[in-house]
């Protein structure tokens, strides 16, 4: 559904979106690299339908030098060839989809396992972190309406 922008949230709260602006540069200046920030920021976006950062996410993926099959496949990530995603990868995006779900459903007993075999405690925390943050865009974008540029912004 289109319609227009509520308010122009990134002029209204500067503190507010200094900070937040602060927390998703820490996040990819994290020791999860890049390219799996970005995968774990794009699905959760996808999950919460936040047309704003599914567009900048998959941007940003390929500018990386993602294979554009499996940025897409990311949707889908489960059904998706082994090649596509490494087990590091599919732990992080398990944890992703289960702290997105959260207050509604608690998956992250069922993902907490294959998590921890593949990262130490402060990766988790980062990549708890970087949830948080995509979350955070997810809904201000969402709730104010914020659309998809028809020209992304210089840099993006």
């Amino acid at each position: 559904m289109m319609s227009a922008s509520r308010i122009n949230f990134f002029q209204l709260a500067p503190a507010n979106l200094k900070a937040m602006i602060a927390l998703s540069g820490s996040v990819k200046q994290s020791s999860l690299g890049p390219r799996l920030v970005e995968i774990v920021q794009l699905r959760v976006s996808q999950i919460n339908q936040c047309g704003v950062c599914v567009d900048m996410h998959w941007r940003d993926l390929i500018k990386q030098g993602l294979d554009p099959r499996h940025v897409n496949a990311i949707a889908g990530w489960r059904e998706a060839p082994a090649s596509f995603f490494n087990a590091r990868e599919r732990a992080a995006l398990g944890w992703a989809e289960a702290v997105n779900a959260l207050p509604h459903q608690d998956l992250t007993d069922a993902a907490w396992p294959a998590l921890r075999e593949q990262f130490s405690e402060q990766e988790i925390a980062e990549l708890s972190y970087t949830i948080a943050a995509i979350r955070g865009w997810n809904v201000m974008n969402l709730s104010l309406r914020n659309q998809i540029p028809e020209t992304p912004a210089p840099g993006f």
